[in-house]
């Protein structure tokens, strides 16, 4: 690894080398691809929002085979209703969660006394002050350009980190929009001390979705996403296909019924099949790259950016 290790308190609560997340995206992310991004330095995260928690065992077992290197696990809170989710994560053994879709309240005492480091995924700043009132370590502030489930009402996340920034104290993760060194310099530069990344990951050369779905996200230009259902919920963020076109007049619809058959978009490249989730950071990404590329050229961007920043604008100072 050729960049420098960051020193901050994401890294000092991942213990990754460097503070780059990879999303949690249903039956996504698994051991196949958040193996790979936490042996590039970065953290990778086990979904459970699939529900499957017998597979997602199987899957962090994987992981242990796969990387001697930290990694995480989300919570999706409204998904896995009924399924002890809290002793199931605790018998993991993860020492990182983020949580989402759903309060806090319900886990976070729970999983702190096992010794677990939570962060709750907020997309607006309500949200984040009552994520604040739960106790949690941290925030992974989510702005509504990204893909997938989203707030009804979605805020940037150039408006809505700096906000929550100047709201809260804890550390703070930025996703929405995030793709390489650029985007992470500029959510350091508003308050964030970690960057998440959904869309990018998706596309990557370990992702295990079809390369129809990849090849989607390398050629999408910035408008080509949609926002649907935003007059119900949950609301979400698309890539552009004849079916979500289709849908983006609608003001709610049964999210159900077109999600049913997902994992032909997913693993059989019918990107026609249903809904297939993703950023408008998908118009910044031309191409597939390996974890580790992604991690490298990030970290190499972000250093040079940050640098030539300082030089150009510090030097300036009397």
């Amino acid at each position: 690894m050729k960049n420098p290790a960051i020193d901050n308190r994401v890294t000092a609560m991942t213990g990754t080398r460097y503070p780059i997340i990879q999303a949690p995206m249903g039956w996504i992310a698994r051991a196949q691809l958040a193996a790979a991004v936490s042996n590039a330095g970065g953290l990778g995260v086990i979904e459970t929002s699939s529900g499957e928690l017998d597979n997602v065992k199987l899957e962090v077992e994987k992981m242990r085979q796969l990387t001697n290197q930290p990694f995480g696990m989300n919570v999706a809170l409204s998904y896995v209703k009924g399924l002890n989710i809290i002793d199931f994560v605790i018998e993991q053994g993860i020492k990182f969660v983020t949580t989402s879709s759903g309060s806090p309240d319900v886990c976070t005492r729970d999983f702190q006394d096992a010794g677990i480091t939570v962060f709750h995924v907020v997309p607006t700043l309500e949200m984040a002050l009552k994520a604040m009132d739960a106790g949690v370590d941290g925030l992974v502030v989510e702005g509504g350009e990204g893909g997938g489930f989203k707030n009804p009402s979605p805020v940037s996340t150039m408006v809505l980190l700096p906000l929550i920034r100047s709201q809260v104290d804890v550390p703070i993760i930025a996703a929405g929009g995030i793709a390489d060194g650029a985007s992470m310099a500029g959510a350091f530069a508003m308050g964030a001390e970690g960057v998440q990344m959904g869309t990018r990951m998706l596309s990557c050369a370990e992702s295990p979705v079809h390369h129809n779905y990849k090849n989607a996200v390398v050629n999408a230009k910035a408008t080509d996403t949609v926002f649907l259902n935003q007059a119900s919920r949950p609301a979400l963020r698309a890539l552009r296909t004849e079916r979500t076109a289709s849908l983006a007049s609608l003001g709610s619809f049964d999210v159900g019924e077109h999600m049913a058959n997902l994992m032909d978009v997913y693993f059989g490249g019918d990107m026609e099949a249903a809904i297939p989730l993703g950023g408008q950071v998908a118009g910044r990404i031309d191409s597939i790259k390996t974890a580790q590329q992604i991690v490298d050229d990030t970290m190499s961007e972000f250093y040079g950016i940050m640098a030539a920043l300082s030089s150009r604008y510090t030097a300036q100072q009397p």
